[in-house]
């Protein structure tokens, strides 16, 4: 028995010097793995040390402490770590590992970009957790030449051999310093970051609690400073393949779009400029965030700006506005929506319910902001199709030296928006306690031809307050009209392969006055027409011919406001007025009749509307024949009779 006992103690002795002794071994060759990997940085020309590496082996434990990092690109970031712990860790091959989780703690950063500018910036994060994790024994390759791109491209070229399950840092502190005397220093706080499903450049959802930070905004002898707290941030389904495409050195010939968030959000942001500014907006969201990696190309607007930090040219300007415009065609959102924004200023306080974006229709709603006279209220203001990139080219295309922008330069703005609407809208008038009041004014176009709308719609419906002061509405003041209600709607189109050009129906509605129609009609109007060109014009006008014109006039109080002036311009009685109007009419009817018969019953129409108010006046023009347009303007401007002696007159009224 005591044989037994003895050889038993044996066994055991030797089973345990020899678990130490591999346990040893495998902490040996993690130093040399570990050594191998910082090797890679001081082969590059960088520094690279460690303190204390450990090893346990029954549960695969690596730790190392006291890492410092230094690449020898000067762009690239300075990093220390007070140690990093990976638990579970395993080798599947010689160029990766994976853990099951990966503790980081007491980590800094530190970088200096000298491209343009000297900024340093400085990261503290106490704890980075991370579960599931995988990646590279040795960093990804990418080429660097000294740019602050370079940099971002080689961060992303390391991210995009990672994955986790999820990673945890519950604060990261920033401090940026831009220099003495330069605006843009300042310290940045983020807290409780999250991510989750981290794979090879895609993320399945970053989040943070809150970001606040100060900045700097200090110009010689005026300190100021930019408070902000962002709360809620959260980021959906990014990729970041396009990203890399677009920073590439040597440019990408992909054309198509690639979306790189599904959504960006926040749910509550604080702004504050000292001193007495202060902003609040109620959450934003912006969806479908696509870039196009052929025109998505930041370095190349990076590298228009001068270096020594002179006022570029005007020929590097326009360079540059282009290079901007390809870079938001390259750039597309599909969605954004940004909440109430509440605007406080010495002036007052301003509201604005929503920003909205789809669509190519950008859109404010619910405006409401101090001005000297009272409060501007505006439920909606559009700009529909607007594109910051054409809008971009229009505003190069107007910047040429010495030289105001040409008719054609300034149509260009048609080619950027397809109209634009406002709704809903109370303003002051002047000083006093009246208000202009606007329900709608749509303004729409399309058909371009060259840079002229071929087709176009106005609309337009509001009430303004008269103003006794103004010699041109003393009638509608002294009648009692305190508010003149307005509702027009105007359309024009043309048909290129007819000529046919059509105002129909231009509707203006008077409220409290009257309501008047006009159609107009032109035929064989070339597409030559279009143009900003004076004598062009001219020589194409000749070809364009006369159609029908029709007037409707609906009286709502306007013989009315006309038979009380000529009362008192003439001093007698509103019947003698009315009477003695109707006479006129009908006497230059019977001297006009001499040499066209439909004046006459013209005539006795118009009459009849003025006899009894509240009637609808209708004429109708319709050419005997072929009428040249310049030919009818210069018969009206010197034998105006003649000129309706061309046309078919009818005419009627009716209540």
């Amino acid at each position: 028995m005591k044989r037994v006992l003895i050889g038993l103690i044996a066994v055991i002795a030797l089973t345990a010097g020899g678990w130490f002794g591999f346990n040893l071994y495998v902490q040996h060759r993690a130093t040399n793995e570990v050594e191998a990997a910082f090797e890679q940085i001081r082969t590059g020309g960088g520094k690279a040390s460690h303190g204390k590496i450990g090893f346990e082996l029954a549960t695969r434990t690596l730790t190392i402490e006291d890492i410092t990092v230094e690449p020898a690109q000067p762009q690239l970031a300075t990093v220390k770590v007070a140690k990093l712990t990976a638990v579970g860790i395993r080798q599947p091959d010689e160029a990766r590992f994976s853990a099951d989780s990966l503790e980081v703690a007491g980590v800094e950063v530190a970088f200096t970009a000298t491209e343009r500018t000297k900024l340093k910036a400085s990261y503290k994060i106490p704890q980075i957790s991370a579960r599931d994790f995988s990646g590279p024994t040795r960093a990804a390759g990418a080429s660097l030449s000294g740019s602050i791109v370079d940099m971002y491209r080689f961060m992303l070229a390391q991210y995009a051999t990672v994955s986790a399950s999820s990673i945890a840092v519950p604060t990261i502190a920033v401090n940026v310093d831009a220099g003495t005397g330069n605006a843009g220093s300042g310290d940045y706080v983020y807290s409780g970051l999250s991510v989750q499903n981290v794979n090879r450049g895609k993320i399945e959802a970053a989040k943070t609690d809150r970001i606040t930070y100060s900045i700097d905004l200090a110009q010689p002898g005026k300190p100021a400073k930019m408070t902000g707290d962002l709360s809620g941030l959260a980021v959906l389904d990014f990729d970041a393949t396009a990203v890399r495409a677009a920073l590439e050195q040597q440019g990408s010939s992909d054309d198509t779009l690639h979306r790189i968030y599904r959504r960006i959000s926040a749910t509550s942001y604080l702004l504050t400029l000292a001193p007495d500014v202060r902003v609040q907006i109620d959450g934003f969201t912006f969806d479908d965030i696509a870039i196009q990696p052929s025109k998505f190309r930041p370095a190349e607007i990076i590298a228009l700006v001068p270096s020594d930090g002179s006022i570029p040219t005007p020929a590097q300007s326009r360079d540059m506005i282009a290079k901007v415009a390809d870079f938001f065609e390259g750039f597309q959102i599909g969605k954004v929506e940004i909440g109430k924004q509440t605007v406080e200023t010495p002036q007052g306080t301003g509201r604005l319910s929503a920003i909205k974006y789809d669509e190519d229709t950008i859109a404010l709603e619910g405006l409401d902001m101090p001005l000297p006279q009272g409060q501007l209220k505006m439920d909606r203001f559009a700009l529909k199709s607007f594109s910051a990139a054409n809008l971009m080219r229009w505003a190069a295309s107007l910047g040429t030296p010495g030289q105001p922008p040409s008719p054609d330069q300034m149509l260009g703005l048609f080619h950027v928006l397809a109209g634009a609407e406002i709704k809903g809208v109370a303003v002051p008038y002047r000083n006093t306690r009246q208000l202009v009041t606007i329900d709608t004014i749509s303004l729409n176009w399309g058909q371009l031809v060259g840079s002229i709308p071929s087709k176009a719609n106005l609309a337009v419906k509001m009430v303004a307050p008269t103003d006794p002061s103004n010699p041109a509405q003393l009638p509608l003041t002294m009648a009692g009209i305190d508010k003149l209600a307005i509702n027009l709607d105007l359309g024009a189109a043309w048909t290129e392969s007819s000529g046919a050009f059509a105002l129909a129906p231009a509707t203006l509605d008077l409220g409290n006055l009257a309501k008047a129609q006009v159609s107009v009609a032109l035929a064989k109007v070339p597409r030559g027409m279009f143009t900003t060109d004076p004598a062009q014009a001219m020589s194409q006008a000749a070809q364009v011919e006369t159609g029908a014109l029709e007037l409707s006039l609906r009286d709502s109080g306007v013989v009315d406001l006309v038979v009380a002036q000529f009362s008192r311009m003439q001093n007698v009685s509103r019947d003698a007025a009315r009477n003695a109007i109707v006479a006129m009419i009908r006497a230059q009817g019977e001297q006009i009749a001499a040499s066209n018969l439909d004046v006459r019953a013209a005539a006795d129409a118009l009459a009849g509307f003025v006899e009894t108010s509240g009637q609808t006046l209708t004429i109708k023009l319709t050419p005997y024949g072929k009428l040249p347009v310049l030919q009818l303007m210069d018969v009206l401007n010197n034998e105006p009779i003649i000129a309706l002696a061309q046309f078919r007159i009818e005419a009627s009224t009716g209540l």
